[in-house]
């Protein structure tokens, strides 16, 4: 089998030296470029020291360009402004891109469902297998129970930009697409004041922000007598780079276009 090349961008940060660990761990791939921003201090340092490992001969640098000409795939996960560019340039070098970035806007979404015309995109608001699993039995949960109301709660670090968060609306859509409904009509995102009662068929979604959390998520399914709650938490950002780089393989040879952690599981039937 051919070794797949992954470039990672954000490479200095947490997420970024967690994924340049798991492609070293990881058979039939290797790190083939690092990148990183404009004035970064860690511009010209080793990719592997800056992650805790021996030195990879991989230089960070800004520019994508001639990485991905020589790459199988690059993953991400950095801001929209980035993950869009990225995708333009992953159609033009016909690779792989995974994208873990959150925050997207519509206008972000749209380009890179256009760049997806042209390569392999999976894109999630969490690439973790446990949370994906939760999203599978979330729209079980939310198919076999059509009257319970559903409210998601999330909580992160105090450093985080986007709310809710990436992973809450990836359940809220699991959700959804359970009750063959669209998320953006059912979405209840803010309470204040007298807001009158609950409306049926609503998806409610809490953001709390505080602390070092890394991640923790609640779906509360409430009917009349009981409910029922799926949650899922983060310990250790790490989780979310084994998913990453198994994506990057699995969309090796697949035909272009827009897919999500459930495909690269088998989970989305």
């Amino acid at each position: 089998m051919k070794t797949v090349g992954i470039v990672v961008v954000g490479a200095s940060g947490r997420m970024g030296r967690a994924l340049i660990r798991t492609i070293a761990e990881t058979k039939g791939c290797v790190l083939a470029g690092a990148v990183e921003a404009h004035g970064h201090p860690d511009l010209g340092q080793d990719a592997g020291m800056l992650a805790g490992l021996k030195p990879a001969g991989i230089l960070l640098t800004v520019d994508p360009l001639p990485l991905l000409a020589k790459a199988q795939a690059v993953i991400d996960f950095t801001t929209p402004s980035v993950s869009v560019e990225l995708a333009a340039l992953a159609a033009q070098a016909r690779i792989v891109h995974v994208i873990g970035t959150t925050g997207c806007s519509p206008d972000d979404e749209t380009k890179i469902r256009a760049a997806a015309r042209h390569a392999v995109i999976v894109k999630s608001g969490n690439m973790s297998l446990g949370v994906n699993l939760l999203a599978a039995m979330v729209k079980q949960a939310a198919k076999a129970l059509p009257d319970f109301d559903i409210e998601i709660v999330e909580m992160h670090h105090r450093m985080k930009v986007d709310a809710p968060s990436g992973t809450a609306l990836l359940l809220g859509e699991a959700a959804a697409q359970g009750r063959g409904i669209a998320l953006r009509d059912h979405a209840i995102h803010a309470r204040d004041g007298h807001t009158g009662a609950r409306p049926d068929g609503g998806i409610g979604f809490a953001s709390l922000r505080g602390g070092t959390v890394v991640g923790e998520h609640e779906v509360i399914l409430a009917g009349p007598g009981e409910r029922l709650v799926l949650s899922h938490i983060a310990e250790d950002r790490a989780v979310f780079a084994p998913g990453a780089v198994a994506a990057a393989l699995w969309g090796q040879g697949k035909k272009p276009g827009l897919y999500a952690m459930a495909d690269v599981l088998g989970l989305s039937a």
